[in-house]
């Protein structure tokens, strides 16, 4: 912890320093921001989760022992300032007729199950002529966007909300309340699900970016809007049967559509979103794809992606007191054609429905808070014949969280 707070110490010290460098010269204007943010968990029951469980999915299903106890019902609990974190915003002079601006944001997430180091968050630069812009780097997944719940938990909704950021090129046009965003996208730390595990090798063998295409209706308090997702992956390159292995051409291409809702004012915060997602696992949701289809010659695979509706509302009231509940669903809807295996995340799980209340203290670069937070999995077999769960129990898991946050 003390190495965190020196190492943070130094890079203000040094940011700082560079913005009195960077001011200096004409047209530049430099904000340094940040927090220090502190999470403590406990967990009635192992789930599936990352960052050694402060980024929280769902329950993990039974695992018995030879004695009839289950391995997964065991408590666990922590306390991690991972999340702490620090950002530098640059407005630049302008590049002919347009606003120039970037964006550099780091944690101490770490990656995989390496944490407490140095993670990229965000790193982009932005072009802006009035009614069109184009941002070049990394940032959230439009996915994500401009509506996501506000809760403690740092999976921010997820696995109902998508959730992630990704190297992109990304195109908007802003026409009075009206903006249409159209966006080529790529993988690094989100990655999608496959034969392999995760990896960004599927979409990079595929050599077709992800793409997302969207409007919105904006005005001061409201945004209500719908996009559509499709990315095309490539799970192998190569196959082996019987001794030899053969080159093969495979490709999964996935439509993924969803509508958003929000609503602001001093004191309501209404928010709602709805995905109708196929093989949206680099999004940290669930679903991936099933085998439809084997030559028996060289091994080559067809695929049917696999569908899931997620959703998800959230309502916060208050201003320096806030009270806030938040409630998410996911079902299961199988695949188009017949499939003999799955690949994927929760590809056993047939829904999932997540309930949540929290109460947060604000003042001014202060947030003191607690939350509440209950999620059932109903898990089962799959059923070939349309890759749907059936012969289903659920499993719930209880969680409670904590958080002290220092904005500044």
């Amino acid at each position: 912890m003390k190495k965190h707070l020196l190492f943070i110490s130094l890079l203000i010290f040094a940011l700082n320093s560079f913005g009195e460098e960077v001011e200096s010269k004409k047209g530049f204007d430099l904000k340094v921001y940040g927090q220090i943010r502190a999470d403590l968990f406990y967990n009635t029951r192992a789930n599936e989760e990352s960052v050694d469980g402060l980024f929280y999915s769902y329950p993990k299903d039974h695992n018995y022992d030879a004695n009839g106890n289950d391995l997964n019902d065991q408590d666990n609990s922590n306390l991690y300032l991972v999340y702490s974190r620090l950002g530098l915003d640059v407005k630049g002079p302008k590049l002919g007729n347009a606003k120039t601006s970037a964006k550099i944001e780091f944690d101490f997430r770490g990656s995989g199950t390496t944490l407490s180091t140095v993670r990229l968050r965000h790193a982009y630069l932005n072009l802006d002529w009035g009614k069109s812009s184009v941002l070049v780097g990394q940032t959230w997944n439009p996915l994500y966007g401009d509506v996501a719940p506000q809760v403690l938990n740092l999976n921010m909704g997820s696995p109902f909300q998508p959730f992630g950021r990704a190297p992109q090129v990304r195109y908007r046009y802003n026409n009075k309340n009206v903006q249409l965003t159209a966006t080529a996208l790529w993988q690094s730390q989100y990655c999608s699900n496959g034969p392999d595990g995760k990896s960004n090798k599927y979409i990079k063998n595929s050599c077709v970016p992800e793409f997302y295409f969207g409007a919105d209706y904006k005005t001061k308090n409201f945004i209500v809007g719908a996009g559509i997702d499709v990315i095309s992956l490539v799970p192998r390159t190569q196959a082996t049967v019987g001794g030899n292995t053969f080159k093969v051409d495979e490709r999964v291409t996935s439509v993924s559509p969803e509508v958003h809702i929000k609503f602001t004012s001093p004191m309501w915060y209404v928010a709602a979103k709805s995905v109708l997602g196929s093989n949206l696992t680099h999004t940290s949701m669930l679903g991936g794809y099933g085998v439809s289809g084997i030559d028996a010659v060289t091994g080559e695979q067809s695929y049917s992606p696999n569908r899931n509706s997620s959703s998800w509302i959230n309502v916060v009231y208050g201003k320096k007191w806030k009270v806030g509940v938040f409630g998410g669903y996911m079902k299961n809807l199988g695949t188009t054609d017949a499939v003999s295996k799955m690949y994927g995340t929760g590809t056993d799980i047939d829904q999932l429905l997540c309930g949540s209340a929290e109460v947060t203290y604000n003042l001014p670069h202060w947030r003191f808070g607690v939350e509440y937070n209950y999620t059932t999995a109903w898990y089962g077999d799959l059923n070939p014949s349309n890759g749907k769960i059936i012969n289903t129990h659920s499993v719930g898991n209880h969680r409670a969280v904590a958080s002290a946050t220092f904005m500044f």
